[in-house]
């Protein structure tokens, strides 16, 4: 009987929907298409734990915008297809379901759905095929496909995906910020518990460092210019500290892309970039100004704190807790302004805080002696 099982859904059409509908992550990564994935191998194993779990094997990415939930998704991708998996993952394949193109010509849900069904169920029935390799569906920002998301094209499919998550059929990747899980799929208790959380967090500055070396050769050689370890450091620090809104890695990466498009444009490829094309693309990220940024002690720091990070990394005892309170340790805003002063302004700055000091003293005595002659009056 089971040699005669014929599925549903046929292979050619699960074939087409899933080319017409899908991003082949894996595929993708065979053809050289990603940049590797750096400092995310804790979340990996974790998901590939969940993966390989008999019950809840669905996982959900927890993250603000920018810190790299489907660089997650793409960097498990990355294990699949180097065979760094369990066998259970072998030759898996990470789709991620395109939900806006499946909506795109439709016009109404009942059409929609009439898309998002077949793949569903095409997937699903092909789970317990031991001889068919698995499928992984990654759905970014997943809080879209819940009833309550007003104004969502997607709302609903929730509901059609609830009954192959009840039996253990599929085997998703879900990922949304932490706001929008409790806002639209924590209400939704049945669904909710057929997901496990993974909380991303923002990598700090030494993490975002070694993220941008894993990223910068496709960098330099889309530019054609070439990026030293200081100079990444100095990115990662400056991203950091005026850069508050945004997240890491992102707007590190982004601000790498444009600095070294700033060099380009300006000084044409070939070379190293300099410092001018960084601050100036910080400096109009931000509105500072760009020559407020460069501090001759901070480059010489920076440069020094690189080399250490270096030969922590050669020796394999590098840690990036401990290492990135080392680089941020003792930051002090009003420092930083006084050293940017002349003798003069720093000798009035202290000569006008021993005066405000002074002022504040005389006020104090005239209060004590004023209530002494009030305690003195009410006496007589």
């Amino acid at each position: 009987m089971t040699e005669n099982w014929k599925p549903l859904v046929s292979d050619e059409e699960l074939n087409r929907l899933l080319r017409e509908y899908c991003n082949d992550f894996t595929a993708l990564e065979r053809e050289g298409r990603y940049d590797p994935i750096t400092g995310r191998d804790e979340e990996i194993d974790n998901t590939i734990l969940i993966l390989l779990q008999k019950g809840r094997k669905n996982a959900v990415l927890l993250a603000p915008a920018g810190v790299g939930k489907t660089a997650l998704a793409v960097g498990l991708a990355q294990r699949i297809v180097a065979g760094t998996v369990p066998d259970y993952l072998k030759n898996a394949r990470v789709l991620e379901v395109d939900l806006a193109r499946m909506a795109s010509g439709t016009s109404s849900p009942a059409e929609f759905q009439a898309r998002f069904i077949p793949l569903c169920k095409g997937v699903a029935e092909r789970y317990h095929r031991r001889d068919l390799p698995r499928i992984i569906l990654f759905i970014d920002e997943i809080h879209q496909i819940m009833p309550g998301c007003a104004g969502s094209s997607y709302k609903g499919l929730s509901d059609v995906m609830k009954p192959y998550l009840t039996v253990g059929d599929l085997l998703v990747i879900g990922a949304t910020t932490l706001d929008e899980f409790r806002l639209y799929v924590t209400p939704d208790a049945a669904l909710e518990r057929r997901f496990q959380k993974i909380f991303l967090e923002q990598p700090n500055i030494v993490e975002t460092y070694r993220i941008l070396q894993g990223v910068r050769p496709s960098y330099e050689r889309h530019h054609g210019v070439t990026i030293a370890n200081d100079k990444l450091l100095l990115i990662a620090k400056l991203t950091h500290e005026h850069m508050r809104r945004r997240t890491q890695p992102d707007k590190s990466i982004i601000s790498m892309d444009a600095a070294l498009a700033h060099h380009v444009k300006e000084k044409g490829a070939g070379g190293e970039i300099d410092l001018e094309s960084i601050y100036y693309m910080i400096g109009r990220e931000t509105g500072l100004n760009r020559n407020a940024l460069h501090d001759e002690k901070k480059v010489r720091l920076n440069l020094q704190e690189t080399e250490e990070l270096e030969a922590r990394i050669k020796a394999g005892t590098l840690d990036t807790r401990k290492d990135e309170r080392m680089i941020t340790q003792g930051y002090d805003p009003s420092k930083a302004i006084k050293t940017a002063m002349g003798e003069n302004e720093k000798r009035e700055l202290e000569e006008t805080e021993k005066a405000h000091e002074s002022m504040m003293k005389k006020r104090a005595l005239q209060k004590e002696e004023d209530a002494r002659k009030n305690q003195g009056g009410d006496r007589r």
